[in-house]
């Protein structure tokens, strides 16, 4: 079997056999050296809380070996071991797992020598790859010529189509007529796609028909069905493809309601792709997510943390819409300060603030149907 690359949209647009089945299997490992748990490591924290496509059997990260990977994240159990290196976790398995994840998102996005040496073993014991980085695997001689060898693929997650098959802004996302929300931040790494996700979760649940739309290569490793890897784009192209995923999204599912994952923050001086998701998802409401333990950006120190009321500024001068909640990343901060800046924020900013992690997820639900109450009152009676 020859190595492809697997691109993420997977509307009926494309042409015929652009996009290769996957192999057949799901079990999958996921590295993470040294990142798990960090802001590097959001690809594999992720995967970790929520995936709809593998089952993950472990985590690498010589770190914390020994430690539940759900207890390390959100002190919740869920039975994925973090281990040292990719032998112990084939052993662990049993069986040589199908797929090794790269769980790895730095700034840069690209590999280190001794990443590379991690992806090329697995290659070698016969594992498929699934590659988020900004580093084409595909690309790479090495990688391809080990593939080829092993018969095995490489999925370059990021690698966006041809030119002519994506799309400039068109005007189609005025015919989307339920709502959307866009989920922006104050700086990349800090929880976006997490608490869209659980949005997205809780309203299903409540009987509200939600679908996501992801911005981000980690949403479309997980399963996502409606995606692009915006921040791999032409510029050009950025505001069009969100906008064909809002509009797929709503023509495929018929959904009540849409949440757009967000990427970086508007304010941020490297990831400006919250003006592109604002541009093309047009969303009637924004949730603006910050973690008030942050002093400086995550990537960049050299750049002060924005404060909250300079980011919604920012947001309802840029586009026409209004944000109708923030949600709180906890990491640095203890509960009691954790309810002290929800507080804070619902007083300073007259909006409800929550942590989506370590609150219940049904004041998730209440910010929404505050913003928009027409969604409860589209519900089955039995489930108002």
């Amino acid at each position: 079997m020859y190595p492809y690359t697997h691109f993420a949209d997977t509307s009926s647009d494309d042409k015929p056999g652009s996009i290769p089945v996957l192999p057949a299997g799901s079990s999958a490992i996921v590295y993470c050296e040294g990142q798990f748990g960090e802001q590097d490591g959001k690809t594999a924290n992720g995967l970790v809380r929520h995936s709809e496509k593998y089952d993950i059997l472990s985590v690498l990260d010589s770190r914390h070996a020994g430690a539940d990977a759900g207890t390390f994240l959100d002190d919740i159990a869920n039975g994925i071991p973090i281990l040292a290196s990719l032998p112990e976790a084939i052993a662990h398995a049993g069986h040589v797992p199908d797929y090794l994840i790269c769980g790895v998102a730095p700034a840069d996005g690209l590999l280190s020598p001794a990443q590379r040496v991690v992806l090329l073993d697995g290659i070698a014991r016969g594992m498929h790859i699934i590659n988020g980085l900004h580093e084409f695997l595909n690309d790479d001689v090495e990688f391809v010529a080990a593939a080829l060898v092993a018969g095995v693929t490489i999925t370059d997650v990021r690698r966006p189509r041809d030119k002519k098959d994506l799309h400039l802004f068109s005007g189609r996302i005025f015919d989307v007529t339920c709502p959307r929300i866009a989920v922006l931040g104050t700086d990349g790494a800090i929880g976006k796609r997490t608490t869209a996700t659980l949005l997205v979760q809780a309203l299903q649940d409540h009987g509200i028909r939600a679908v996501m739309v992801g911005t981000g290569q980690t949403t479309i490793i997980q399963g996502g069905r409606y995606g692009v890897a915006l921040d791999a784009l032409v510029p050009q192209f950025c505001s069009g493809e969100v906008e064909h995923q809002v509009v797929r999204a709503f023509e495929g599912e018929d959904p009540d309601i849409i949440i757009v994952e967000g990427q970086g923050a508007l304010s941020h001086p490297a990831y400006l792709t919250s003006a592109h998701i604002l541009r093309g998802s047009r969303p009637a409401g924004v949730i603006v997510q910050h973690a008030p333990g942050r002093r400086v950006l995550g990537d960049f120190p050299m750049m002060p943390m924005p404060d909250v009321a300079s980011e919604i500024a920012l947001i309802e001068a840029f586009a026409d819409t209004r944000v109708i909640g923030v949600t709180v990343n906890h990491e640095h901060l203890t509960d009691a300060q954790v309810s002290a800046a929800i507080d804070e924020i619902e007083l300073d900013h007259g909006v409800p603030a929550t942590d989506p992690l370590t609150r219940p997820l049904s004041r998730l639900v209440d910010m929404v149907l505050q913003a928009f109450p027409e969604l409860e009152k589209a519900l089955p009676a039995q489930r108002v």
